[in-house]
């Protein structure tokens, strides 16, 4: 147990600290790094889109479940009380309901990161409302809704932009194993979807994976679980439910991979090249 005050971080004498948006594998990448770089994290969660990578996420620590990402833990809370608690201990991550207006009551965060990966929805302005706003991905403008942002495009992925907008989706997906956009099932219509299967399962091609709204929908390939909604999740439509991950014994589903540990490396440099900023932000022993 770290010695940490709770009265102390709620008056801001203490460990920086940093709220991060969302709760996929992206969002939990940053955590991880952020946690490691002695911030106190609490992540918020937002229903759009759907958590799918969740043995790469903290996502599954809203439901009590165990969520654990490279050696940290993330553990829910919902009260003031349960996430000063939760942040009193060393490798551990506040996985929350609230929402951004709640959290910076609490205290005024050191950094914001929104990393919902929101691709098609209005980004909102979070500038001032932390000593530094980052925005990672898509629609996200340096000096308009944010103080820099960090680029996810699998062609500049963990570049960061100072001066101007993020690239915008362009739908075309990363490579796994060779496959594209065909690993992925996307949900059809919106509606509540049922599935008996968890991340890491063994599919076949044409296996019905789980019900949308009462309709099934199959595997699209042989392979591996890598992402797949929680059952009982209310799903829009046009979103990611499923994906397969077609490598066989190479398949992973578990821990940061290459894509989020660029990204979460990125919000490390985007906080040691604030302007200003760096000697204030980061903790002496972070610094490089």
């Amino acid at each position: 147990m770290d010695a940490f005050c709770p009265h102390g971080f709620l008056s801001n004498r203490t460990d920086p600290y940093a709220i991060v948006l969302g709760t996929n594998e992206i969002a939990s990448a940053i955590a991880v790094r952020l946690s490691w770089e002695r911030f106190r994290v609490i992540m918020s969660h937002d229903p759009f889109p759907p958590v799918i990578r969740r043995g790469m996420a903290f996502h599954d620590a809203l439901y009590d479940d165990k969520a654990e990402v490279d050696g940290i833990v993330g553990k829910r809370a919902e009260s003031a009380i349960e996430i000063v608690q939760t942040l009193a201990a060393s490798g551990r991550i506040a996985v929350t309901h609230q929402q951004l207006t709640d959290l910076i009551t609490l205290r005024t965060p050191t950094i914001i990161v929104d990393a919902r990966m929101q691709k098609q929805r209005v980004t909102p302005d979070l500038r001032g409302l932390a000593r530094l706003a980052v925005g990672v991905g898509p629609k996200f403008s340096a000096h308009r809704n944010c103080d820099i942002a960090i680029e996810t495009h699998p062609e500049r992925t963990g570049d960061l932009v100072a001066t101007g907008e993020t690239r915008l989706a362009d739908g075309v997906a990363r490579p796994l194993g060779g496959v594209g956009k065909e690993r992925f099932v996307y949900s059809t219509r919106q509606g509540i979807w049922r599935t008996p299967l968890d991340v890491g399962a063994l599919v076949f091609r044409d296996y019905v994976v789980g019900y949308l709204d009462g309709f099934p929908l199959r595997a699209p390939m042989d392979g591996y679980l890598r992402g797949i909604a929680r059952d009982g999740t209310l799903t829009p439509a046009s979103v990611k439910l499923i994906e397969i991950d077609p490598r066989g014994r190479q398949a992973s589903w578990t821990g940061t991979d290459e894509r989020g540990r660029a990204i979460a490396s990125a919000v490390v440099e985007a906080i040691e090249k604030a302007p200003g900023r760096c000697l204030a932000i980061m903790p002496q022993s972070s610094l490089h």
